[in-house]
This record gives C-alpha cells, structure tokens and sequence, in this order.
C-alpha cells in the first residue's frame, strides 16, 4: 500500500514537472528565457522545453496594442485651456528590450504618452489644434517613437480623440465666427459696388463720345417706365431732341 501511494506521488511530481518544462507559444508569441537569472535566448512561436528550478520564462505578446490615454488639461500656446484625449497604437518589435528595458512598457508607455501629448499640443495655438489635427498626430506618433524605440516597442499611430471646449470659448469662438462672417460680406459688397463703378464709368465713357447713343437710352428708359400704366411720370423734355425742330421752323 505505501509502494502504491509512493509511486502515485513520484508521478504526480512528474506530471507536475513536465507541465511547467513544456511551454507553447502561438504564432504572435515570443517567450524571454532566461537561466540563472541571466538572459539566454527568445524562444517561440511553437513548443519550448525549459529546465524548472534553472530556467524561467516570460511570455511576451507581439499584437498591436491600442491605448486610450486618459483626458488631458493642455494649455495651447495662446493660452486657451482645453481637454484633450487620445489613442496610441504600438506593439513590441523587440521581445528581450521590452522585458529588459523597462519594468512595465504598458504602463511606462501610457505615462509617456500623457506627458508627449501635453507636450506637443502645448506648442500650438488652439486653431492649429481644431485645423491641423493629422499634422498634429504625426507629431505625437514620432515624439513617442524617438522615446519608445529603446524598449523595443514601435508606436505606429496616434489619434487625437476629442477636444472639449468651455463653455464660454465656445461663445467666444461663435461671435468671432460671426463677425468673420460679416467681415466677408462687407468685402464682397465692396468689391462688388468697385466693379458696378468701373463698368458705370465705362459706359458713361462711351456714351459721351456718341450723343446719339445718349438719346437712344433716354429714349429706352422711357419706354421702361412708361410699361407700367399705374404710374404717372413727369419729366423735362432734352433740348438736343427738339433742336432739329426749332431750327426748321427759323
């Protein structure tokens, strides 16, 4: 009986110490080993033996992680207070930096891209940050690479979620969108009585060096005038249409 209960325990030791020497890694999987506490190799994807007791691993995922920063309080540069929030798109290219370099690169890489973000918005005015938001996550995604490159992550994109306003920018922005608005109008009605003026000028240019051209537009506006019988006009009578007259008569 003790022989049975013995050998029960000696092959459960063994059950228990080949479950924790076979490691299975799949496809976007890499496996850090190290030995002794130093770094020997990156094992994966597929079946990896290791030595219990002598050889730890650690199971590193290679998929394009994305991470929503938490909404920031960023001061532009013409002194406008906004919140601003965002997302980050990163995996990890190099399994033994991300184990080596850094304690914890998920939260290493959230810390950095809250101050990155407060960093690279700050430098702008608040209508660059409402226009040029791709430019502006370009300059994100590449200030994170510079910083991340060491860990063996690669920051691949950055998007700028959402920027919220106060209340009272936002009535200040409408007035001003407002008065833009009369501004233009005010341009083009300028621009349009200059040309009106040009053109009048023109023909007042080309009816003097033709009097008879004179007499023919009086003669039309008359004829405009006189279409609507409910009105009664009185006008004075050109000289230059009754001259001919009065001279035969002499």
């Amino acid at each position: 009986m003790q022989y049975e209960f013995g050998g029960a325990v000696v092959l459960l030791f063994i059950a228990i110490v080949l479950f924790s020497a076979v490691w299975i890694f799949r496809e976007y999987e890499r496996g850090v080993v190290f030995f002794l506490g130093r770094l020997q190799k990156v094992a994966g994807p597929g079946f990896v033996l290791i030595v219990p007791g002598l050889q730890k691993v650690v199971r590193v995922d290679l998929r394009t992680v994305v991470l929503e920063v938490p909404t920031q309080d960023v001061i532009s540069r013409d002194n406008v207070s906004v919140k601003v929030s965002a997302v980050v798109y990163f995996r990890i290219v190099d399994a033994e930096h991300a184990v080596l370099e850094v304690e914890d690169y998920l939260n290493a890489t959230s810390q950095l891209a809250q101050t990155t973000l407060r960093s690279v918005l700050g430098k702008h005015q608040l209508d660059d940050m409402l226009s040029e938001r791709e430019k502006l996550n370009t300059d994100i995604q590449q200030a994170l690479d510079v910083q991340t490159t060491s860990w063996g992550i690669k920051v691949s994109n950055v998007e700028i979620k959402q920027i919220d306003l106060t209340e009272s920018m936002i009535r200040a922005m409408a007035r001003q969108a407002e008065a833009e608005r009369e501004r233009r109008a005010k341009v083009i009605h300028a621009e349009g009585e200059l040309q009106a003026s040009e053109k009048l000028a023109q023909a007042a240019t080309i009816l003097a060096r033709e009097p008879q051209a004179i007499q023919l537009r009086y003669l039309e506006t008359l004829t405009v005038i006189g279409a609507d019988k409910n009105t009664t006009v009185i006008f004075p009578l050109p000289m230059d249409l009754v001259t001919h007259f009065l001279d035969r008569q002499k």
